[in-house]
């Protein structure tokens, strides 16, 4: 068992992590940042980070029958049947029309999105960039094609997709804090995940890589 499996936890349906380790050797961040942040999470367990839901949309455009093929696929690596996505706006350079079916997604939380980013990280290699981050924590990142995700064989009658994934990284206690904040108003800046713990909190809990 890996480190990083042992460090695994889901709770109330968001992954995080287990215990907070000691000291943490970062690929992009520097020693001092690690301790801050990990002194901190010690200090204030409710502020140590967790993985809310991982959203992945494979858009098709205008094409009906590859957007049907895209939506198998989905259920099928993600065990979840995907909802259907409209466009919002015409746009006549791609031939889209408002309304227009475009793109099938799936918003997973718990262990179907924990199994989906460890096969998702293997596809990239473990590595992300730091532009994939942006300032609030949340993650963006791309896979070129469905098959290189493991354990994925070629359907010649589904073909190949890419796909886009989005995990949504908040505080503990955060879905509470938005319910009672009015909508008018922002969230507090202390609620907001930085960056930098985003980072660390991929690194240890699946031992992603980041890059410039």
């Amino acid at each position: 068992m890996s480190l990083q499996t042992q460090l695994v936890v889901i709770k109330n349906g968001a992954i995080t992590l287990l215990q907070i380790p000691e000291s943490f050797s970062s690929s992009m961040l520097t020693s001092d940042t690690v301790n801050q942040i990990l002194k901190d999470w010690k200090e204030h367990p409710m502020r140590v980070p967790v993985i809310h839901k991982v959203t992945v949309n494979i858009a098709v455009g205008g094409a009906s029958e590859r957007l049907e093929k895209a939506a198998k696929l989905l259920e099928q690596l993600t065990g979840q049947k995907p909802s259907i996505r409209r466009a919002r706006k015409t746009i006549k350079e791609f031939g889209i029309s408002k309304k227009q079916p475009i793109a099938a997604v799936v918003t997973l939380r718990g262990s179907k999105a924990l199994e989906f980013l460890r096969k998702a990280f293997h596809a990239v290699n473990y590595t992300l960039k730091f532009s994939s981050f942006d300032e609030f924590g949340n993650v963006s990142f791309g896979i070129r094609e469905h098959l290189l995700l493991p354990g994925v064989r070629y359907d010649p009658e589904i073909g190949i997709f890419g796909m886009d994934v989005a995990i949504t990284i908040e505080r503990k206690g955060f879905r509470v804090i938005r319910r009672r904040v009015k909508k008018a108003l922002s969230i507090p800046r202390r609620h907001r995940v930085t960056r930098e713990e985003s980072i660390l909190l991929l690194e240890i809990l699946f031992g992603v890589k980041v890059v410039k």
